[in-house]
């Protein structure tokens, strides 16, 4: 198991990113957490900073990294559309230059690194659930592609390092996750959902609501990537990390408004392009081979979401009262 060692956490302070460096640390590892802040922020890592066995840097994976690790969890990429559509070349530039970054790093130092790829390879799919074997029905020149190619390319860049140096590589392919710690204007349907239902704003479902997602937490998806690094050498991925149990997205926003119990009404907008009509994994080999699915139900995960995202507005909301001298 990841004990007692150290290791580097790209995307560290990231929604992810974060519970995982709590983990490692929980499990007694020194940690080095590498962000860019483009898409997180220094509030989700905190409250770990005064942890003698964590470092937290300001460092763009596109860049070289020279530090001295057993492990490397390559994490670092935006991962809403609001995010990797920003700057679309740098979001495959991240995905692409990371990973040659974080190989040549685990070459050198013998690390053992796991990429955090996404559902995304698999596009729009043809075949329902999604199994690893399954390549894809992705758009190489879609506003989608600079984060689904992007995150493909990595994988080849793995495998390739794999057959040319045998480096011990771990990939997994994580599907829809939620909790604690998303950023509240990501663009992601969980967070829009709590946020708009806080506030009682129309919660915008796009399309007639009928497209379907599976919703993992983020406690669970964090134990499965331990597991899955704690593999042996022989196992690679990639492996299908995420709940297998479907919703469709009015469902989604219907369960959000009894949890919150907001007056939200639900509207819907156009569907964006190459938005996915179904996304749930084939958990066979995570079940099999790393003794994982995950524990934690839907409504349960929302409740903590919720919580969450409640004390966040508030917070925001006597942040703003105090400035104009309200409070």
């Amino acid at each position: 198991m990841s004990i007692g060692k150290r290791v580097l956490v790209t995307g560290g302070a990231g929604f992810l990113g974060s519970h995982l460096c709590e983990r490692l640390l929980d499990r007694g590892n020194e940690v080095i957490c590498a962000d860019n802040f483009f898409s997180s922020t220094r509030r989700n890592v905190e409250h770990l900073i005064g942890n003698r066995r964590f470092e937290l840097m300001r460092h763009d994976v596109t860049f070289p990294l020279y530090v001295e690790v057993d492990e490397i969890f390559n994490l670092a990429c935006p991962a809403s559309p609001v995010h990797y559509q920003f700057d679309p070349v740098q979001t495959t530039k991240t995905s692409v230059i990371g990973a040659i970054n974080m190989l040549g790093l685990a070459k050198r130092v013998k690390a053992k690194v796991l990429q955090a790829s996404t559902s995304e390879v698999y596009g729009d799919p043809t075949i329902h659930p999604q199994p690893e074997s399954y390549w894809g029905n992705v758009n190489p020149i879609g506003f989608r592609s600079c984060y689904d190619e992007g995150k493909r390319c990595a994988e080849t860049l793995f495998f390739d390092y794999r057959r040319q140096h045998n480096l011990p590589i771990k990939v997994v392919r994580i599907f829809n996750t939620y909790g604690p710690r998303m950023h509240p204007h990501d663009g992601r349907v969980v967070s829009n959902f709590i946020v708009q239902a806080l506030k009682g704003e129309d919660i915008t479902v796009y399309g007639d609501g009928s497209q379907t997602r599976s919703f993992c937490y983020a406690d669970d998806l964090v134990e499965a990537i331990l597991r899955m690094m704690d593999t042996p050498h022989e196992v690679t991925g990639p492996i299908n990390i995420g709940n297998p149990n479907e919703f469709t997205i009015r469902e989604l926003a219907e369960l959000v408004i009894e949890l919150t119990g907001s007056t939200s009404r639900i509207i819907s907008e156009r569907l964006p392009s190459d938005d996915p009509k179904q996304r749930k994994p084939d958990i066979g080999q995570a079940r099999s081979v790393l003794g994982w699915e995950p524990l934690t139900q839907l409504r349960e995960g929302l409740g903590k979401t919720i919580a969450y995202f409640d004390q966040l507005l508030a917070e925001g909301e006597t942040f703003k009262r105090k400035r104009q001298g309200v409070m």
